[in-house]
């Protein structure tokens, strides 16, 4: 499954799969230890504990003497930047479009319907800007993550 973090140093993607008792991520290995500890085994033969704990939506890593804060981004919501990529939360069929290439919207307005798991999903605006671009139209299939519109504040 994909996920996105925003970290010091911006965005951070990770693939992440369970194979047995481990996960893999980014070439890395984790070992689930306890409910805040995870032995890890890194591509490059680095080894050790991971201390990790969620606060609110922050995941707190500390990992060989250093600590990093790694905010998840929610499937579905821009990631922050200047350009909104709004991605499907989850696999599912494009409804109905209610926007198109360069409409201007405001921050909750509702920009596309999707239908995942016989319930219905509304992607809104999270800021106020224009549609640089609309990627889907209705009745298109679509991917957990992939981008469905862009928004440009």
């Amino acid at each position: 499954m994909q996920h996105q973090f925003k970290g010091h140093d911006g965005l951070i993607e990770v693939l992440l799969e369970k194979q047995g008792d481990h996960w893999l991520f980014n070439g890395h290995t984790a070992r689930v230890k306890d409910s805040r500890t995870l032995s890890l085994d890194l591509s490059d033969g680095t080894t050790g504990q991971a201390t990790v704990v969620k606060v609110k939506d922050a995941w707190w890593v500390h990992f060989q003497g250093h600590t990093f804060c790694l905010e998840r981004i929610e499937p579905g919501t821009s990631d922050g930047g200047d350009e909104g990529g709004l991605t499907a939360p989850m696999p599912g069929k494009v409804l109905e479009v209610l926007v198109q290439t360069g409409d201007i919207v405001v921050a909750g307005q509702a920009l596309m319907i999707l239908e995942a798991m016989k319930m219905e999903h509304r992607i809104v605006a999270a800021t106020d800007g224009t549609i640089s671009a609309v990627h889907f139209a209705a009745g298109d299939q679509v991917q957990q993550g992939s981008a469905l519109l862009e928004l440009v504040e």
